[in-house]
Order: structure tokens, then sequence, then C-alpha cells
């Protein structure tokens, strides 16, 4: 076991549970590990594959957590030799893991607010994890964006929370990316969680950069149209919504890239 300030990370061989193909190169793997004990929504475990020729583990989300039987649900593509391993496994299958890993989410800034769960492609399955775990925010929206129609975990996501859903190819939802749907439907938010490729974090940060812009303009308008005694309590209150839509956090760790916005 190895230890890093207060975070333990663990090797151990672990055992395939089952595992489906879910659409066209993606795969949905239950292992059977004591990791479960420890794993945050936000976190990742590192696989490794048996060939010896491959030296560096392949970084995977937590999907889901079932405590109860000591299980880690990964959701995964196959993008090269050692995905492609991992899609053979059946069950009983013996797979080295390394974990928890990442920082997982601040769920405590959701309390009360509305949230944002933004996932883009293989950054969806750590979405389902968080939205299970939201019970006390005032709203949850998922917003999803996919290539086809091929929606994997879209069905499971709707059971915690509202599913928006974009697809690059218009067959689904919005076409366009997450940010189209959250424009085309109008959508609000005070906290953002988000997972996915970096131009899909990239435009989520400026689009919640240019937000915070125009609230601040229209808090300033505000401002001069107001007497003193108002005035004060327009100001605590605008600065706190600039606050929490501009504040960014992020973490080098996890896989794949994540951050978030309270």
């Amino acid at each position: 076991m190895e230890s890093k300030g207060n975070d333990l990370k663990k090797k151990e061989t672990a055992r395939v549970y089952k595992q489906q193909q879910i659409a066209p190169g993606i795969y949905d793997m239950w292992i059977t590990t004591t990791l479960a004990e420890r794993a945050k929504p936000g976190q990742f475990i590192s696989v490794y594959t048996q060939d010896k020729s491959t030296l560096l583990p392949r970084p995977i989300s937590i999907c889901e957590t079932d405590l109860a039987n000591g299980r880690l649900r990964i959701v995964y593509r196959v993008a090269g030799k050692g995905t492609s391993e991992f899609s053979r496994y059946k069950t009983g299958h013996r797979i080295d893991v390394l974990g928890t890993l990442g920082n997982g989410f601040p769920l405590e800034k959701a309390e009360g607010r509305r949230v944002f769960l933004v996932g883009g492609g293989i950054g969806i399955p750590p979405m389902l994890s968080v939205a299970k775990e939201l019970k006390n925010a005032a709203s949850v929206d998922v917003i999803v964006g996919y290539r086809d129609k091929e929606l994997f975990l879209a069905d499971d996501l709707a059971q915690y929370a509202s599913v928006h859903i974009a697809t690059e190819d218009g067959s689904v939802g919005t076409k366009g990316t997450v940010i189209d749907a959250i424009e085309a439907e109008r959508l609000k938010a005070d906290v953002i969680f988000a997972c996915g490729p970096m131009p899909m974090l990239r435009a989520i940060k400026n689009t919640v950069s240019n937000m915070a812009a125009r609230r601040l303009s229209r808090w300033r308008s505000e401002w001069r149209a107001v007497s003193a005694s108002v005035l004060a309590v327009s100001s605590r209150r605008g600065r706190s919504i600039i606050i929490r839509m501009s504040r960014m956090r992020a973490s080098a760790q996890t896989a794949p890239s994540m951050m978030q916005w309270t």
C-alpha cells in the first residue's frame, strides 16, 4: 500500500464480476475489489494489462459503486491494445488495479443549489456516481454529449436527474455540443461539475465566464437605479453569484480530465 498525505492508494488483484458491451466500442465492467470501500464520486482507478510489454496502466473513471457487495463499475471505450485486452475479460478474470486516485468532486458545494453535471463522450460515466449522491441539491440537470444515437448510460442517469442530450449528428436531442444544448434549453445553474475532453471543458469555462460578465454588467446597471439601502443588498447578492459561477478548480490526475466550477 502506498501513502501520500491523508490519501491512500493500494494496488490489488480484483476479479471481474460481469462485463457487457453497451455501445459500439463501449464496455461496461463490474469488478469485485476492496477499493469500493474508499471510492468517491469523481475518482478513478488505474487498470493494468497482463501484457508485460505494456508498462503503464490505463486510468479509468469510476462510474458507480456497490458498497454492499464490494464492487466498482467502470465504463470505458476501446482505444488501443490495453483496453482491447480488457474488453475480452470474462466473469472471474483476474485484473490488477490501483486506486482510488484523484480528489473527486466537492459535493458539499452543491447543497441547496441548482447543479449541472456535464459529460462528454467517455467523460459521461463518472457523472452517474455524482448524480446518485446529490440528494440535497435544489435541482440536478445532466447535460451529456454523444457522437450519435448510441446513448450509453442515458437511462441510468435519468433515474437520478433530468437528462439533456446533445449529439454531433443531430440524431437525438440538440444538434451540436453540450453548450448548444444548455443554450437551446435555456438551462440555469449555480454549480457545474464537468468531465470530458479538454475542448469541451474550455468551452464550458468560456461560457461560464461570459455568463458572469453579463451578470456583472446587469448588476452595475441596477446599481445606478436603486436607493442606497437596497444597493448594499444587491451588491452582496451579485458578488455571491459571480464568485460561484467563475471560480475554477482543476485536477490533473483524473482520467479523463475533470474541472469543477463552484
